[in-house]
């Protein structure tokens, strides 16, 4: 069969005509005897092993060791050990504290270093605590020591070339990872072996034959231009029947674009932006919604805790007083409470935010009357990963304060949300429990592919929530699951699709 060797890329041809048939090619070989680049070897393989000229024969791994920062400055003044052996034999006797202050070393690193240099019995603890030298010469360790970072300081040392007593040094004194306070740092390494095959070479004698050497020119520079230098060249050929190259032109995150388009429709309307810290403490996040300390909602199962630091250092006044005084008797908001005693400790712990409302009690110690506000809050709760539920997942948060809003204005901003900003066609109603909110409402939505479910819950705020925190009008509040909302707007069927790893997928959806 005839071979069209014409335009195969330069890097292929080169490597064809360099590489006999029975001989072992690795990327190393090329990069030595061709001077390609690791990418420009690894381009050259995929294509060739593609067109079937190229066939993987053999795959080794290697670990290699080179040198780290902390190895080149213990090769050019020495290991601690060497440096404290040749101290003790040029000025004597010296405490620990002191070989430390005079060679500038930490105090770990000269306890571990006069450890190995006792126990092979060069030197000793003498009179007063003080070390000394008891050897003419340095153990073998601080030869061994110095003799692999010369090495390494030439090149990688391969572990398969080490002696046994190089490779008890480098298993002591080398790490993969975290290796800036280590002379040595692993690198594992896998070499592939390639051989032509038969259309290889028949594609080898195809470019000998046909005088091809891959050093021919596929553009014309300027120089090339002014100085006529392309009229002696040889050119590649150029195929029209190439596909050209496909265009991805840049874009935005779908779901990315729907969050801010959603916010911008807010802020059309008159809203303000409240926003906040991922990291809440039990105050913010139950306690100032007059969500009782011992509800299940704030169990460990249920949030997740923060391990450093676990507790925040105080909690605002006078609101904590306030809330938690309407907690244990309903303090001047007309309630009698939850009739328990309020923990101060327990309220100042730290959590990862688990819903967005937080947001909302945060905002109105400080909120104006009458006043609209909302928020996009990245929450986090404990619970079983499915089409509709995600552990980690995105609330819209809002409130509108003042004498006028009542429950009918509550269900014209659900139906809003329901229909323009989730695009569902069909919304109902429930009754539902909030403790903070009195009544309490559920919206729900069709999802043409999931059926029914619950888009979130809403209500007007309870006096326990609102007084103590210095508001005495109605306050409206909602809470709805904006990824939710964005599966019936992006036309999607499960919740994982908007944080897909999937380009394509994210390349294909548009947002608004």
């Amino acid at each position: 069969m005839e071979i069209d060797v014409r335009n195969l890329h330069p890097l292929e041809i080169r490597l064809l005509r360099h590489v006999s048939p029975g001989e072992a090619v690795t990327a190393q070989r090329l990069i030595d005897e061709l001077d390609y680049k690791i990418g420009q070897c690894n381009q050259a393989f995929s294509w060739l092993t593609a067109k079937g000229f190229l066939e993987e024969t053999d795959r080794k791994f290697r670990t290699l060791f080179e040198l780290t920062e902390l190895g080149q400055q213990q090769l050019e003044i020495g290991t601690p050990a060497q440096r404290i052996f040749n101290l003790l034999k040029s000025k004597g006797p010296a405490s620990l504290p002191e070989i430390a202050e005079e060679l500038a070393l930490e105090k770990s690193d000269v306890g571990s270093a006069f450890g190995m240099l006792s126990k092979s019995g060069t030197c000793r603890m003498g009179e007063g605590n003080k070390a000394e030298a008891v050897a003419e010469k340095a153990p073998a360790e601080v030869l061994v020591a110095a003799k692999v970072l010369e090495k390494a300081s030439v090149e990688a040392l391969d572990e398969s070339a080490l002696d046994e007593e190089e490779r008890n040094f480098v298993a002591k004194n080398s790490k993969k990872r975290g290796a800036a306070g280590s002379p040595l740092k692993i690198i594992e390494r896998e070499e592939v072996f390639f051989a032509l095959t038969d259309a290889g070479a028949n594609a080898k004698a195809a470019l000998l034959a046909a005088n091809i050497t891959g050093e021919e020119l596929g553009s014309v520079t300027t120089s090339m231009l002014s100085s006529g230098s392309w009229k002696q060249a040889s050119f590649r050929p150029y195929s029209l029947n190439t596909p050209s190259a496909r265009l991805i032109p840049g874009r935005r995150n779908p779901y990315g674009s729907y969050l801010q388009w959603v916010k911008d429709k807010l802020c059309s309307l008159g809203f303000e932006e409240f926003d906040g810290p991922l990291v809440e403490n039990e105050f913010w996040n139950g306690d100032a919604l007059f969500m009782p300390q011992f509800h299940s909602a704030r169990d460990i199962h249920d949030v997740y805790y923060v391990k450093n630091p676990s507790h925040a250092k105080q909690i605002e006044e006078p609101y904590l007083s306030q809330v938690a005084q309407t907690h244990e008797n309903g303090w001047s908001t007309g309630s009698r409470g939850w009739r328990y005693s309020f923990d101060h400790e327990f309220t100042r712990r730290q959590v990862m935010r688990s819903q967005g409302t937080v947001l909302s009690a945060k905002t109105l110690p400080h909120a104006k009357v009458p006043g609209k506000y909302f928020g996009v809050a990245r929450c986090f709760r404990y619970d079983q990963v499915d089409a509709t539920h995600g552990a980690d997942f995105y609330q819209t948060e809002g409130i509108v304060l003042g004498e006028d809003v009542n429950l009918k204005t509550l269900l014209g901003l659900l139906k809003m949300f329901a229909e323009e900003v989730a695009g569902a066609e069909e919304v109902k109603y429930v009754p539902g429990y909030f403790p903070f909110t009195e009544p309490s409402i559920e919206v729900h939505i069709k999802h043409p592919v999931l059926g029914w479910f619950e888009l979130g819950g809403s209500g007007i705020f309870r006096p326990e929530v609102t007084k103590a925190l210095g508001i005495d009008v109605p306050v409206l509040a909602w809470g709805l699951g904006i990824d939710r909302m964005a599966l019936m707007h992006l036309g999607l069927n499960d919740l994982r699709e908007l944080f897909t790893p999937d380009i394509e997928s994210v390349r294909m959806r548009r947002g608004n």
